[in-house]
């Protein structure tokens, strides 16, 4: 059998990059996917507008869902603070392992956590399991039939006043409000009140969300 796009990814890595540098790392995955072949990951110019959020919300605990390869991993990781840390939930056990592979190889795995799961079952887990009491920072890179329920499952479990960021835009129509201006301050949306997502009752809490 032939290799599958994400262990293409990870061999031109461990080929190309410099072991022990995340820049490096970032820069071969965003050259084989500009150069070979397309990839599901954040890149370069999205990457730059997490980068920001990241450095202004300096979060100590951190959760991504949706690993994939490790990129957005390693881009935030990357910008934590020694004694933070950042949690990576990845369905498919495949893309996990080798996002785990390129989390080490970037020399970041004293900050993150590879964790094999879907979202909806690893969640309630994090406080007891994981030993996490609160988030100070939500990456949403998953699938976005899951914003909602595990927006709402977060809240309960893990959330107050804290921000999330998604990396797109394929959001349902009504769910944040829209954003005005361009950059980063302009990618805002204040959730104030906790408005209602469309077509159900479930509301948030005041949450600073972040589309890109």
């Amino acid at each position: 059998m032939g290799s599958s796009k994400e262990q293409r990814i990870l061999q031109y890595v461990l080929q190309h990059a410099v072991a022990g540098d995340p820049e490096s790392v970032l820069d071969t995955i965003d050259t084989y996917s500009s150069q070979k072949e397309w990839a599901m990951h954040v890149g370069r110019k999205k990457g730059q507008i997490v980068d920001t959020v990241v450095q202004e919300k300096r979060p100590s605990v951190l959760l991504e869902l949706g690993a994939y390869c490790g990129y957005s991993a390693v881009r935030m990781a990357r910008l934590l603070l020694p004694s933070a840390r950042l949690l990576t939930i990845e369905l498919n056990p495949d893309n996990a392992a080798i996002a785990q592979q390129v989390v080490d190889f970037a020399g970041l795995q004293d900050r993150v956590t590879v964790v094999v799961g879907a979202s909806q079952d690893i969640i309630p887990q994090l406080k007891k399991k994981y030993d996490v009491d609160t988030l100070d920072m939500v990456f949403l890179d998953h699938w976005k039939d899951r914003y909602l329920p595990d927006t709402l499952l977060l809240e309960s479990q893990l959330l107050g006043q804290h921000q999330m960021v998604t990396s797109g835009t394929a959001l349902s129509p009504g769910m944040w409000p829209a954003a005005e201006g361009n950059g980063v301050a302009g990618r805002q949306r204040h959730l104030p009140g906790g408005p209602r997502f469309p077509g159900t009752r479930a509301r948030v809490r005041p949450l600073r969300v972040y589309t890109l």
